[in-house]
């Protein structure tokens, strides 16, 4: 189970980074938020909007420091992650603790909630 939402984590992440809504909208849950690294909260409808809009893009997404646990039907993954991309025209780059938190619905694994933490360089 644990090699299957590893290789869910990192599909997702490729979703993100080709700016696919209709590929990421494959892993996520209706409910599905983003709670960003400044505390806001982002529902899916907005998300997958800017990513449709090209006002969101990325460009690349990496991983280290994977942290992973199965909770019977729900679980999270955690990792350090660094993203780069364009909001709104403007270049951007993060370093966070990035957190998935699964649950699996109808036989299927789906993101329900993405909880970022930025990172100070130390």
């Amino acid at each position: 189970m644990e090699e299957e939402l590893l290789k869910l984590e990192e599909q997702f992440a490729e979703a993100i980074v080709e700016n696919d809504p209709d590929a990421i909208e494959q892993f996520v849950a209706d409910e599905w938020i983003i709670i960003n690294a400044d505390g806001g909260i982002i529902d899916k409808k907005r998300f997958l909007e800017v990513i449709r809009a090209g006002t969101l893009t990325h460009e690349m997404m990496q991983s280290d420091d994977i942290r992973l646990r199965v909770y019977g039907e729900s679980a999270y993954v955690s990792a350090i992650t660094r993203t780069k991309g364009k909001f709104m025209g403007q270049k951007f780059s993060t370093h966070e603790r990035a957190t998935d938190f699964f649950v699996r619905l109808n036989g299927r694994w789906r993101c329900v909630l993405t909880q970022l933490t930025r990172l100070t360089e130390q």
